[in-house]
């Protein structure tokens, strides 16, 4: 038991990873924030029907389960949304360290669906996140809207998150997968349609971007999200959130090779990713000691 959970919880650092590069892409791919989600959501589902006729699975869903990945799809497609307009108006590092907000707000959310109290711990480590972003706000300033924009795109994760958390107790993650990201893109298609955004141009983009767009989509995407989403039945939500807190720490790495002098923040920015990281690493060292004495009651029962 415990080493499939630290099998799980390996696997979801290198998802945490591959979503840091996804910030990367984000900001290398021209294509305003929608647009770029309709491309990424379209694709990747594409790949995963692929691998569902590769793999002769059913695509059947009951109804009540399309309702709930109509609605989740939806949200996650406003997750990324606000995601990557905050990265275009901001940069790399300010977007992904106000995402780790995520935790604090799982915190809130998670107890309401899994019908359990709220931890005090959980509380205070997701204070002590939002004091690290306050310290970013008060000297990051000319990147409030970009902030407010992860702000939003930070709760919406938070709260897919926690919906798929539950979705995984009955539905195969691959399934679940698929259909969110197909709602999300028509939700997202939709929108275009009406907004009267289709046109040559739309679909005319540079050689460059149909190359990050089909990494995004495949790598940072397909695999990603069906890997997440499969490692819910192992760890819980809060971890997983808390987790990924460590992708501004990846993306912010990755981004200062990358896009050099853009990226470089005043030493209070660095401060307040100090306390995010060091918040993980808290929660980290928490949650091993936990699993420890878990196991060692487990075989103490077995014994008796």
């Amino acid at each position: 038991m415990q080493e499939s959970k630290l099998k799980n919880y390996l696997l979801l650092h290198l998802i945490v990873f591959i979503w840091g590069f996804t910030a990367i892409l984000g900001a290398l791919i021209t294509i305003d924030a929608i647009p770029l989600v309709f491309f990424r959501m379209g694709l990747a589902v594409v790949f995963i029907a692929i691998y569902f006729l590769f793999k002769k699975d059913s695509f059947f869903v009951d109804k009540k389960g399309v309702l709930k990945f109509l609605l989740s799809g939806i949200i996650i497609a406003m997750h990324w949304v606000f995601f990557f307009k905050a990265i275009k108006i901001s940069n790399v590092s300010v977007a992904l360290v106000t995402m780790s907000t995520g935790a604090f707000f799982t915190s809130l959310i998670e107890p309401l669906f899994f019908r359990r109290r709220i931890k005090p711990l959980e509380i205070i480590l997701g204070m002590i996140v939002i004091g690290g972003l306050y310290i970013i706000f008060n000297f990051e300033s000319q990147y409030k809207l970009g902030i407010i924009y992860a702000l939003i795109s930070s709760f919406l994760g938070a709260l897919f998150s926690v919906l798929n958390g539950l979705f995984i107790k009955k539905y195969d993650a691959n399934r679940i997968s698929l259909y969110q990201l197909l709602f999300g893109f028509l939700f997202v298609a939709i929108y275009l349609f009406f907004n009267n955004s289709y046109s040559v141009a739309f679909f005319t983009l540079h050689s460059t971007d149909w190359v990050y767009l089909f990494v995004l989509s495949s790598i940072c995407t397909a695999y990603a999200f069906i890997m997440s989403v499969k490692v819910m039945k192992y760890i819980s939500p809060y971890t997983v959130m808390l987790t990924i807190n460590l992708e501004p720490v990846y993306a912010i790495i990755l981004a200062l090779f990358i896009f050099g002098d853009k990226e470089k923040m005043n030493p209070a920015f660095y401060l307040g990713a100090g306390i995010v990281l060091g918040v993980v690493l808290l929660n980290g060292i928490i949650k091993n000691r936990s699993l420890i004495k878990q196991t060692i009651q487990e075989k103490t029962k077995l014994k008796k």
